[in-house]
């Protein structure tokens, strides 16, 4: 079947009341829990993931998976023929990249030559439009903690997550159906290729927080005939239907030309991002809207337009969520194209309400799951630049963004601990953490945008870790250091350590493939002296511009086959059921200002640290020393 572009670019207020006025018919008429029906319930207990997610990788495009290597040199003038089978392989969104593939080419891009060549005119970049495994969520995640009302957002992102459990007026009945040759359902026994369905029990959690009667259907296959008879019969059974995926322009996406045969296509595409390729249609007079797959693009199309339709069901109308002024921490680019939502983190700090984005990609559920507000960027926008005044909408109350620890420095996966462990015994409490690296940590110290920043910084010159960087980069502030661990740092491989690696000489062979933390991280950091003190050139090194922002990122690269090896903590390797290469032991702290330290959260947090739970919790993860842990040192 012919593939369809979008019809149409409408402005969002414009789309909702050209739909709503098409609408003619719209009635007015209200323990341990599997996660899907425990929307509203409060967990007893931190949830963490089971699994990663995604937990292989796979295509962000459709197009053709290729090596990166056979596109070098291609340009309008020198175009590269390719052919199928050989040099690329047809993938759709979401499809298993084989190991010998690092890249995907959309489907845009490319000049069909005959039924198996394409040319293509400009060269792929290695994992590009791949999203790696667990680029989402990486296994022993903290999802959401304790003493937690569980939002809709929350199940998406557990479910996804591998977590099927928790403890813990005339509604309008809404069909909701999944589509996709590749979804299974939660609990299913994976092979590579399939992906979990939780968007629709999202969405079911979100009809019911409106007001609206859940109708889920099973899964249905990516089969035109199939797909109509379930659209007919759901637009008979209920007053609202809504069809999960299909509704963008690859070659499996029927949904519009379903609806437009059973009724009309009133529009398909709107100004907005993420969600453009909703469908806006109508069966035997109800509403009928085609939902993008990617969970954050899904999750703005019903709250923008499936909430409103909803509520006018039942003749009610939610307040608007409430903006506040905030400055933003780092520069947000922009395309003229779309009104842009952009999920923020908030924190107060000092007087001044700090914003930092969180990351953008239409498939990142923990940025939901993560997010305090939103902001908007208006379609005449090319972006906004740091530290300028901007509105964000509120998905928290702004009392407990108040009572927020902002933490901005270097990952351990003890952070996740500790903020669990701050709200468990002070339920005001809550600890946000953005893993920016230690001289990310400093700098947002420096432009007074964190209370603390964790850090473990090696000074290449002395040894000595930590003290030398602070009293260079932030010599005007009174800067103390609350002691943290001595953490076991390592080279993480594969179980049994099949390729005999012991050292960083081993890594330097050009045959084993290694993983890097980003640039301005204490790990890379360490990686560079070590490099330098062996006379070892980082070019020798297989992957060594290949970035991960977590220590559990590397080592989910490591359990997925992707890399050989990659520098991290111990903890992260145990967690992954890898092996660990012990090579040294590095001090990582924790930076706060002076003024900060008499705060009734920081106290909280020293408490926590120093606390007999937190010991425990130090030895079960293992590779922790912390005899000096929670002591106050001046710089």
């Amino acid at each position: 079947m012919a593939q369809k572009v979008y019809l149409s670019n409408y402005e969002l207020e414009d789309a909702i009341k050209m739909y709503f006025n098409k609408l003619t018919n719209l009635r007015k008429e209200k323990e341990m829990v599997n996660t899907w029906d425990a929307n509203g319930r409060v967990t007893s207990e931190a949830i963490y993931s089971l699994m990663s997610s995604p937990f292989y990788n796979s295509s962000a495009m459709d197009g053709i998976a290729v090596k990166s290597s056979a596109t070098i040199g291609a340009t309008d003038r020198n175009q590269i023929v390719l052919e199928e089978g050989k040099e690329y392989i047809v993938v759709d969104t979401g499809d298993p990249i084989p190991k010998e593939f690092d890249s995907v080419i959309m489907i845009e891009d490319l000049i069909r030559v005959d039924d198996n060549k394409v040319k293509i005119y400009k060269s792929a970049v290695p994992w590009q439009h791949i999203r790696a495994l667990g680029e989402d969520i990486v296994e022993n995640q903290l999802i959401i903690p304790s003493n937690h009302k569980i939002r809709p957002v929350d199940l998406g992102a557990m479910i996804a997550g591998g977590v099927n459990k928790v403890e813990v007026y005339k509604r309008p009945r809404v069909g909701i159906i999944p589509t996709g040759t590749e979804i299974v359902e939660p609990g299913t026994e994976l092979k590579v290729g399939d992906i979990i369905e939780f968007n629709t029990r999202t969405f079911s959690a979100q009809v019911e927080n409106w007001g609206g009667k859940p109708n889920r259907y099973n899964i249905v296959d990516d089969v035109y005939e199939d797909i109509k008879k379930s659209v007919k019969t759901a637009a008979e059974e209920n007053d609202v239907v809504l069809i999960n995926a299909g509704s963008s322009a690859g070659r499996e996406d029927y949904t519009a030309k379903v609806i437009e045969e059973l009724g009309e296509v009133v529009l398909h595409g709107v100004a907005i991002k993420p969600g453009k390729p909703v469908i806006l249609g109508i069966v035997d007079n109800k509403p009928v809207i085609g939902i993008p797959g990617y969970p954050v693009s899904a999750y703005f199309i019903m709250e923008l337009i499936v909430k409103k339709l909803i509520e006018s069901y039942q003749g009610i109308e939610s307040k608007a969520l409430k903006e506040v002024k905030a400055t933003l921490s780092r520069r947000v680019m922009s395309s003229l194209k779309h009104l842009e939502f952009v999920r923020m983190k908030l924190g107060y700090v000092g007087n001044k309400l700090i914003a930092t984005p969180l990351t953008r990609g239409a498939g990142a559920t923990m940025s939901l799951v993560r997010a305090d507000g939103i902001l908007e960027i208006p379609q005449s926008s090319e972006g906004i630049e740091a530290g300028e005044e901007i509105k964000v909408k509120l998905l928290k109350e702004e009392e407990d963004i108040k009572n927020t620890i902002v933490c901005i420095g270097s990952h351990d996966p003890i952070i996740d601990i500790i903020s669990d462990f701050i709200h468990m015994r002070n339920k005001e409490y809550y600890l946000s953490s953005a893993h920016v690296g230690s001289m990310g940590g400093i700098m947002a110290l420096k432009k007074e945008e964190t209370h603390i920043a964790p850090i473990h910084l090696l000074d290449m010159e002395s040894g000595e870790y930590n003290t030398s960087y602070v009293k260079k980069y932030l010599p005007d502030k009174n800067i103390y250091l609350i002691k943290g661990v001595k953490r076991l740092q390592g080279l993480i491989v594969k179980k049994g350590n099949p390729l005999n690696i012991k050292g960083f000489k081993d890594i330097a062979d050009g045959n084993k493939k290694f993983v890097n933390r980003q640039r301005g991280s204490g790990t890379r950091l360490l990686l560079d002296y070590n490099l330098k003190k062996l006379g070892i050139n980082p070019n020798e090194i297989l992957g060594y511009e290949r970035e991960e922002f977590t220590h559990l990122s590397v080592a989910a690269a490591v359990a997925a086959g992707d890399v050989d090896c990659g520098l991290g903590v111990y903890s992260a390797a145990e967690m992954m059921d890898l092996d660990f290469i012990p090579l040294c032991k590095e001090e990582y702290d924790v930076a706060v200002p002076e003024e900060y330290l008499e705060m009734d959260i920081i106290k909280e947090f020293i408490k926590v640290i120093k606390s007999e739970e937190f010991s425990k919790e130090l030895d079960r993860l293992g590779g922790y020393e912390y005899s000096s842990i929670g002591e106050i040192v001046k710089i």
